[in-house]
């Protein structure tokens, strides 16, 4: 089924993007990286839908508005849960929460059905995601009930964007994503302005809410985390200067949106519980740039997990 392969796509781009916003997120503010990137996303969505196309609706444009406020409520929990740790488990809960959530509201829903090929192919997606983010070095102690919950709520929040997503009509193209993003854009953009104020109003230059004033937990716009996979290398070859790590900023949206469209695209091919499925296999991509870019080691379980990912994009492409 063509839309497996587009989705398993869109989830390599979306942690290509996550990899950037992570590298990012080491020398700018968490909240600062992922204000540049919905900015970022945003107007390469603008310049885009003009070439590909969209009908405007008041159904559609709301649709892009809640899901923009479930990427925001996504972020806020993640962020939250990932600070309180352990990230060792938080992290896969948040994305197998994320698939599971869509996933059922597909099958019970809206009624989609697949064979038996389909089905196991949706269980070893749900066991790569597990394995695919785990994260190599981190103590595996018992999370508290809160960081749970916190996690479930991001992943049901991240699910939800892909549940209203795929409400929104086919004639809509980029709209409704347009709309997500400028809502992301505005609130976070609004949150680095109060900083930037409350700066300014302690004596401080406005410019110094840029920088990272605590340990680094890298969120995306998506609601995505970057699992902190590029803290494992050296400080020395991940901290760049403000200035590079804006235009990482910047290149991190444009690949969320990037991925976005992609993930649109196979929603508009398939059913919503595969796509759900392989795009909550993003981790794939973080790790490998990782490993590509910085020479991190992937760890034997992720090297299983890799190859479950493949295993589950098959069955889910025949089944």
């Amino acid at each position: 089924m063509l839309s497996a392969l587009v989705a398993l796509a869109g989830a390599l781009v979306y942690g290509s993007a996550d990899f950037l916003g992570g590298l990012a997120a080491k020398r700018l503010r968490s909240i600062v990286v992922t204000a540049v990137s919905a900015c970022a996303g945003l107007v390469a969505l603008v310049l885009a839908l003009p070439l590909l196309g969209g009908v405007w609706s008041a159904a559609d444009v709301a649709w892009g508005i809640i899901a923009g406020v479930f990427g925001i409520v996504a972020v806020a929990l993640l962020y939250a849960c990932l600070a309180i740790g352990p990230m060792s488990i938080l992290s896969p809960l948040t994305a197998v929460v994320s698939a599971i959530a869509p996933m059922l509201w597909g099958l019970l829903v809206n009624g989609e059905t697949l064979s038996p090929l389909g089905y196991a192919g949706l269980g070893v997606a749900l066991v790569a995601v597990v394995l695919v983010g785990f994260i190599p070095g981190e103590k595996a102690v018992r999370p508290s009930v809160r960081g749970i919950v916190m996690a479930v709520g991001a992943g049901a929040a991240i699910g939800g964007f892909l549940i209203v997503i795929d409400q929104t009509s086919h004639a809509s193209g980029l709209v409704p994503l347009v709309m997500s993003r400028a809502t992301s854009s505005v609130v976070t953009g609004a949150l680095v302005a109060g900083l930037a104020i409350a700066a300014v109003r302690r004596g401080r230059e406005a410019a110094s809410v840029l920088d990272v004033s605590a340990p680094a937990v890298g969120v995306m716009p998506s609601g995505h985390a970057d699992l902190e996979h590029v803290s494992m290398a050296p400080p020395a070859r991940v901290l760049p200067d403000r200035a590079r790590a804006l235009w990482l900023a910047l290149a991190c949206g444009v690949l969320d949106a990037a991925a976005n469209a992609i993930m649109l695209v196979a929603l508009r091919l398939g059913d919503l519980s595969i796509v759900s499925a392989l795009t909550a296999l993003y981790p794939a991509g973080t790790i490998l740039l990782a490993a590509i870019v910085l020479r991190e080691r992937i760890a034997t379980v992720q090297w299983a997990g890799l190859a479950l990912a493949l295993v589950a994009g098959a069955l889910l492409a025949v089944g």
